[in-house]
């Protein structure tokens, strides 16, 4: 993740969010009808080789010369004595070649049929698209708020009340939400300069419990004009943080959770188009995060790159876009 994070008060290491472990057709081809290869002798019968007579037990009668090699067909010559007339040997030729024309004719006929359906049938389907019946919504462009301008809902980020970042896994718990237009109360101080600059309109966040609950988080999605301005946004926040002249603020669910709220707490933040998403983390028992936790860093990934940079936005870019909102 190319996202910031913060070293905390009183010597905490700074902790990254990086995540730890989220038809086309075949070219159709023509039809072509299989050749048609002469039956061959059956099986355990021993055959001569072409043009070699057979003796009454089945065995080849003996001959100088050797059979060709290699030799796929077969061939049964007349028995001395029953020679068809060749009236009629040219006659069942004729019946042979009308047959297997009549073969092919059928198998072309059968071919050019299916190419036909094959061809009309992605043509039936792209005019019931244009009635938009079974139309795919084409994906909807974040770059900016003046081509994405709906605003963010609780319904939207927060659609449950826990926050599910892998289905194998126990979900978080959400114990508070806020949606606002006072981006002050995002976060303070420079960085709270930083969003105005950068075009904050109003942010969502929500704060939750992990599964062990000895982790508090308060995420959120932070509504920016455009995708050049949240970049920039996002590389100024990293010397603030360092230097300890503004942070991201957590919120208050009640009591037990106002750890999130410290200034102990350690954040993450990443941008995805023109939206800034960031992630703070505390311990329930309000003690420092140590330099090694890994569980704080599972945190950050889950709620930033896979939840909110993820999932929420992910099915922002592919859910058709509204109407204009006023004043956005």
């Amino acid at each position: 993740m190319q996202g910031g994070r913060t070293r905390p008060a009183g010597g905490a290491a700074q902790v990254s969010p990086a995540r730890v472990p989220a038809a086309e057709r075949a070219p159709r081809s023509a039809v072509s009808a299989p050749p048609v290869s002469a039956p061959t002798a059956p099986a355990g019968k021993p055959t001569a080789p072409a043009g070699k007579p057979v003796a009454p037990s089945g065995k080849p009668v003996k001959s100088p010369g050797k059979p060709t090699p290699g030799s796929a067909v077969a061939t049964l010559p007349s028995t001395p004595g029953r020679a068809d007339p060749p009236l009629r040997s040219a006659k069942r030729t004729w019946q042979l070649i009308i047959g297997s024309l009549g073969v092919l004719l059928m198998l072309g006929i059968c071919g050019l049929s299916s190419y036909f359906f094959m061809v009309d049938e992605p043509v039936g389907r792209d005019s019931r698209a244009a009635d938009g019946v079974g139309a795919a919504a084409a994906p909807r462009d974040i770059s900016s708020r003046a081509v994405d301008p709906a605003p963010l809902t609780v319904k939207e980020v927060f659609p449950g009340k826990e926050v599910q970042v892998d289905p194998e896994q126990t979900p978080y718990e959400l114990l508070k939400t806020q949606e606002a237009e006072d981006c002050d109360l995002a976060a303070d101080r420079q960085i709270a300069t930083v969003l105005r600059d950068a075009g904050c309109s109003q942010f969502v966040r929500g704060t939750v419990r992990s599964p062990t609950g000895l982790y508090l988080a308060t995420a959120g999605i932070v509504n920016l004009t455009d995708e050049a301005g949240a970049t920039a946004a996002r590389e100024k926040i990293k010397p603030i943080v360092d230097g300890r002249k503004g942070r991201f603020l957590g919120l208050a669910a009640g009591r037990g959770t106002e750890a999130v709220t410290a200034a102990s707490a350690q954040a993450g933040w990443h941008v995805r188009g023109h939206f800034l998403i960031y992630c703070v983390v505390a311990k329930s028992d309000g003690k420092t995060i140590g330099e090694e936790d890994l569980f704080a860093r599972q945190i950050l990934s889950d709620m930033i790159e896979v939840y909110l940079r993820g999932k929420v936005l992910d099915q922002r870019i592919i859910a058709p876009s509204g109407p204009p909102s006023p004043g956005q």
